[in-house]
């Protein structure tokens, strides 16, 4: 795996932090971040916006996504809703907002990221397939082409439904902190799958720096 991974008891309260303080030693004025959606996600983003209300400016931060299902923006399984009920709509207006639309082409989203240059966080989880974003185990998507920083992408497989728009390797290799956020027993198989150095996509990822925070119960049992 790349990056260095740590076990926590709180994997929300860990993330809040980390966001807080990637915001507090950024390079420029602005901050940009791209989010996630799951289960894990949404406690995080939770957490963050109880604990960052007065310790971010969120006038100065840039919200952008990793990936999203093509799904409308007020669907259940929308990225976009969950960010915005659990983040956004709590800590008031971002300097910017650019939620992934499937009607609009990837070349619009990679052209606002081109923009911006280099994202200061790119937050991403796992599931237990071993994928993160929508970069999928056999699918088209880990294979893009290094100058694409955006693509669609379906599950092959077949377990995870909806067309999806996501950031690529070459996307997410732009971060300077590309965050992990692991937890559930459900996700220890491939956490030590990824830690024994399969091929997992999860285990793929590169950034400037990249920082796994899991839970004891999704950790590898060989660090408990």
């Amino acid at each position: 795996m790349n990056g260095e991974l740590q076990v926590v008891d709180d994997v929300p309260a860990a993330f809040a932090r980390e966001v807080i303080a990637a915001f507090s030693s950024r390079v420029g004025e602005e901050f940009d971040i791209a989010l996630s959606g799951g289960d894990t996600a949404r406690l995080c983003y939770e957490r963050l916006a109880a604990e960052a209300a007065h310790t971010i400016d969120w006038l100065a931060v840039n919200v952008f996504w990793g990936d999203e299902r093509c799904v409308p923006p007020d669907d259940p399984d929308s990225n976009e809703l969950l960010a915005r009920q659990a983040l956004l709509e709590r800590v008031g207006a971002a300097n910017a907002v650019y939620p992934m639309r499937c009607e609009e082409s990837v070349d619009a989203y990679q052209l606002r990221l081109g923009e911006v240059g280099r994202l200061d966080l790119v937050h991403l989880g796992m599931g237990p397939d071993g994928h993160t974003a929508s970069l999928f185990p056999g699918s088209a998507a880990l294979d893009a082409d290094e100058c694409q920083l955006v693509t669609f992408n379906e599950d092959p497989s077949g377990r995870n439904k909806h067309r999806r728009m996501t950031l690529t390797y070459a996307g997410i290799a732009r971060a300077r902190l590309a965050l992990f956020t692991v937890s559930g027993k459900a996700k220890r198989p491939a956490m030590e799958a990824v830690l024994a150095g399969e091929d997992l996509p999860a285990g793929r990822v590169r950034a400037e720096r990249v920082l796994w925070l899991v839970d004891r119960d999704a950790a590898p049992r060989s660090l408990l």
